[in-house]
């Protein structure tokens, strides 16, 4: 049984934050990463650098800066604190800009990545629908454009399924006649940690690979590839049923070894199962479907149009310098 494809029932996180952690357990310390966590007023900063091939290995991460932004509490939908986070969200933003070598006049692309019909993949399209698209008043009207704005444009080029075209080759072509400075890729992501659905957002300055977050990786949205910097934003909208299942097994374990000092007698050989072991009983859990469940809030349509909108308006105050990001709310256009 061991033959069979089990890693598509594994723990599985696009989140870097997370797959370090999971990589530091053994261990302790992965060299070649270096991370720095800042708490402020609910929000839980972490800035990770993987700085050497060692470590992108350890967590399976691309070299790069990754950033976290984990607020717990957006879950009560509390709107002084949302734009606190749009807030903090622009000024780690800008952070990124700098990093990258981007100018105030430089023109950028914002692609938002995912399926609009299904609605925890389609954060990327709700992004898109609310920033502030300004390219086409450079093009038409030069002469009428107020000093602090940037040519912003802006697309959501669907899913594979729905279209027949890779969303980077749509993404490739656009660049090649609009020729951006940056490209910002918005995607929804995968979390192996209940609590970090819909509450953390991560920015990466190494691109993305749209799917990603469903286990369907396709071709990326990178530098390498599009020959413009990308920077990645993405939510985690959903966990994995396995990744759900692995976690209470070790947290039982936890439990039993807390409260009882020896889980032998109720968890048996359980904790210390091989991980193909442990992979194949998850499997045939959920043998009756033949393949992985992904698991989302059943609140999640406002959970997603919240953080959206949080994305939408950091971006019109880190982009445009014009807008105040105290009052950057969400632009329909």
């Amino acid at each position: 049984m061991s033959e069979l494809d089990l890693q598509q029932y594994a723990v599985r996180t696009d989140l870097a934050l997370e797959a370090k952690e999971e990589a530091e357990r053994p261990g302790g310390a992965i060299p070649g990463i270096t991370s720095q966590v800042d708490e402020q007023d609910g929000i839980r900063i972490t800035r990770l650098a993987v700085d050497s091939e060692q470590g992108a290995a350890a967590i399976g991460k691309m070299i790069g800066h990754y950033v976290t932004l984990e607020v717990p509490e957006l879950r009560t939908q509390d709107t002084v604190l949302q734009n606190r986070v749009t807030e903090q969200f622009a000024r780690e933003f800008e952070a990124f800009l700098s990093r990258v070598g981007i100018s105030p006049e430089a023109k950028v692309l914002i692609v938002g990545l995912g399926n609009w019909n299904v609605t925890p993949d389609a954060l990327g399209p709700l992004v898109v629908e609310n920033v502030m698209i300004t390219r086409h008043f450079f093009e038409l009207m030069p002469d009428k454009v107020a000093p602090g704005y940037r040519p912003v444009s802006a697309v959501a080029p669907g899913v594979l399924g729905t279209t027949g075209i890779e969303s980077s080759e749509i993404v490739h072509g656009i660049v090649g006649q609009s020729k951006p400075d940056l490209i910002i890729a918005i995607d929804a992501l995968a979390s192996k940690a209940l609590e970090r659905v819909n509450t953390t957002i991560q920015i990466a300055d190494t691109g993305i690979h749209p799917g990603s977050g469903i286990g369907n990786k396709r071709i990326g949205i990178t530098r390498e590839i599009m020959g413009v910097p990308t920077i990645a934003i993405g939510v985690p909208t959903v966990v994995y049923a396995s990744t759900i299942v692995n976690g209470c097994i070790d947290m039982m374990a936890r439990h039993f070894e807390r409260h009882e000092g020896n889980t032998g007698p109720i968890m048996g050989m359980l904790p210390e199962l091989p991980e193909t072991e442990r992979l194949q009983l998850v499997k045939e859990v959920l043998q009756p479907i033949g393949h992985d469940l992904l698991v989302t809030p059943k609140e999640v349509d406002q959970f997603i149009e919240d953080m959206a909108n949080i994305i939408a308006s950091g971006l019109n105050a880190a982009l445009h310098g014009a807008v105040d990001p105290s009052n950057a709310g969400a632009y329909t256009h």
